[in-house]
């Protein structure tokens, strides 16, 4: 029986000199979701690669001093080092300048054109090199005579050009999208082509004859292809369209093409309608992801805002930076992005909560069990609310990633970090020892290892070498067979397992306000700490003031600030409101006990602050997704209220 199919790409990226972590995140997402499908079973092929032809790149190269392709290599090497630093497996990277891209253009020019879908004329507007955009005279003035899109100076352009008759397939890629709403995700983009369709499509330019550095059109060389045309062709060049290629019939049509928000018309409506007048299918599903913002403006190198993502690689470990991209940030909306709150998401999840649960398990098994992971064969009442995360938390992760919501996804993993390092304050292992409770203790030292190997099984895709360290700790770096997705169930591990502890995989970093890169602590720090942590787990975990919390503690929770879009009562409640919120670009339900102080209308256009990581619940069978923030005394209860902060604002 043959493996189902996935196949998912990200754009095709333009040869810049400047690398940023912009440029990881939507490769980072790619082969995150990659590992997950082959981890469940798939033949799951994923595409990268660089778009190489264009004026911008013929002048960029003509200022080096060079050819284009001889500038264009060097460039490419750069980005394939920075994707092996960060780990990621793509099965192909396409370059628009190789014979078998350029071969297939050429022949999609040819069928298109002998469709009828391509003729001569002659083009006169503006046109923005940077963007590789053409613009419409009421598209400049409404952005103040610059590029609607970069900002940048267009040039006014007159010269012949043939055209694809866009205006054409208007009404069908409309009719497509209704029927298939998950076509362009997320909703707001959607609705966003949508309008900008019903408006009505013009035919297209799609050839220069102003530059040289570009593919040839059949039959007619003094014209180049339009770069769009030709840079988008390669989500099936690269299948060896036109060439017989079984990968092909394999994979097309895509099940996701991941791009960012600035490129999204391109890949919804110039894309789909060369798909259709090629009588192919189209990809399943284009999601246009948002922007990492530094100071809530967009990377530029004019801007002096580009962070380096081999600088931090350097810095902090490639998973880590995995983590913090596809962990901090809502996938589909723009989030902000500063060292410090990447150090702090490291210090509260990786080192605090998974790495300290690594280093008590083991340090308890080694000093209660003499580093032998026993079968377990007692029970304590704590032991069911962990053993059922490990039941539903895989399913609850899946549901996530398959709708693209990573940051919800590894949330949910995080129930059983969480949860796992509560059990253990709960079961008091040094207690249970200590009584000489050894039934109870090797249960309990038992689940928390198996707490570990889920949890670690879950992180993989986003998270690719430190499995092995994790394994390697709890002694079963050999086992392949409990690394994999249908090891999940409870019970994995042997009984009689020797562990092997070793240093903290993930160590608290220093952070001193940004004066200089923070770092980690010093081995001996953390080696005090850890001895400082496993004395209080073995004197008396309640010891810790429970009244207080640390910044770590707060930092946990996400406080998102949320436009409200409707707001009704609750039927048969008269405390409660149903509210639907958008954070970002995600809408969610949002049930709040306010209705004596609200009326539904008072809230609708308004922005609140919502804690946006709170675990559902069902509040009169209505799944409430968040908690509105309150301030309350004698005289009543005010929601708080946020004024010039947009959706999806981070509250700190």
């Amino acid at each position: 029986m043959s493996k189902p199919t996935f196949y998912i790409t990200t754009p095709i990226y333009y040869p810049s000199a400047t690398l940023h972590i912009g440029h990881c995140y939507t490769t980072v997402a790619a082969d995150t979701m990659t590992r997950y499908k082959k981890m469940r079973g798939y033949d799951a092929y994923f595409l990268t690669g660089s778009d190489e032809h264009g004026q911008k790149i013929e002048r960029s190269a003509a200022a080096a001093g060079m050819e284009p392709l001889a500038y264009v290599d060097q460039i490419i090497a750069s980005f394939k080092k920075l994707w092996q630093k960060f780990d990621i497996d793509y099965s192909d990277f396409i370059r628009t300048t190789e014979p078998r891209h350029e071969e297939v253009v050429a022949e999609v020019f040819r069928k298109l054109q002998a469709k009828g879908d391509i003729y001569l004329g002659s083009y006169t507007g503006h046109y923005c090199v940077s963007c590789e955009t053409f613009f419409t005279e009421t598209q400049i003035k409404d952005a103040g005579g610059v590029c609607p899109d970069c900002g940048g100076p267009v040039d006014m352009v007159q010269e012949e050009s043939y055209f694809f008759k866009l205006s054409n397939y208007g009404d069908r890629l409309l009719a497509y999208i209704d029927s298939h709403p998950d076509f362009i995700q997320p909703i707001s983009r959607r609705n966003e082509m949508v309008n900008f369709i019903k408006q009505g499509l013009e035919d297209l330019s799609i050839s220069r004859t102003t530059f040289r550095w570009g593919i040839p059109v059949p039959g007619d060389p003094k014209h180049v292809v339009y770069v769009w045309l030709d840079a988008l062709t390669n989500y099936i060049s690269a299948l060896g369209y036109t060439k017989g290629d079984p990968r092909f019939e394999t994979y097309w049509p895509a099940d996701v093409h991941l791009v960012g928000k600035d490129i999204v018309r391109f890949h919804t409506i110039i894309w789909p309608i060369m798909l259709l007048a090629l009588d192919l299918p189209l990809p399943k599903k284009v999601f246009a992801h948002g922007w990492i913002l530094v100071n809530e403006g967009k990377m530029s190198k004019s801007k002096g805002n580009v962070v380096d993502p081999m600088v931090l690689a350097d810095q902090y470990s490639t998973d880590a930076l995995r983590y913090f991209l596809l962990r901090e940030f809502i996938f589909g909306a723009d989030g902000n992005y500063t060292e410090e709150i990447l150090v702090n998401r490291i210090n509260v999840d990786l080192a605090n909560d998974f790495g300290n649960l690594l280093s008590r398990t083991t340090a308890m098994i080694e000093k209660f069990q003499g580093g032998i992971i026993e079968a377990p064969r007692g029970k304590t009442e704590f032991d069911d609310a962990l053993l059922s995360l490990f039941a539903t938390v895989p399913e609850e992760m899946a549901a996530y990633m398959e709708k693209l919501e990573f940051h919800n996804a590894f949330a949910a993993v995080w129930k059983i970090v969480t949860k796992a390092n509560k059990y253990i304050d709960e079961c008091a292992p040094w207690a249970l020892n200590k009584n000489n409770e050894k039934d109870k203790l090797a249960t309990v030292l038992y689940n928390m290892a198996e707490a570990l190997r889920i949890a670690t099984i879950l992180l993989t895709p986003v998270m690719p070498n430190t499995p092995a360290k994790v394994f390697a700790q709890l002694g079963i770096a050999e086992e392949k067979q409990l690394h994999t997705w249908e090891s999940l169930a409870y019970g994995g591990i042997k009984a009689q397992t020797a562990i092997h502890r070793g240093e903290p995989i993930f160590p608290r970093l220093e952070w001193n306000d940004g004066e200089s890169a923070p770092a980690p602590k010093k081995e001996g720090k953390v080696k005090a700490k850890e001895t400082k942590v496993a004395k209080k787990d073995a004197v008396a975990a309640e010891q810790q003031n429970a009244d207080l919390i640390t910044i770590d503690d707060f930092a946990k929770m996400e406080l998102r600030v949320a436009d409200v879009l409707t707001a009704e009562k609750v039927e048969n409640a008269d405390k409660l409101l149903k509210l639907c919120v958008k954070i970002g670009e995600e809408e969610r339900t949002v049930v709040a006990g306010i209705a004596k102080y609200y009326a539904p209308e008072d809230l609708i256009g308004k922005k609140v602050v919502v804690v946006a990581n709170l675990e559902p619940v069902k509040l009169r069978g209505i799944e409430s997704r968040g908690m509105v923030l309150c301030a309350s005394d004698e005289d009543g209860l005010e929601a708080l209220l946020v004024d010039k902060v947009r959706s999806g604002g981070v509250v700190r």
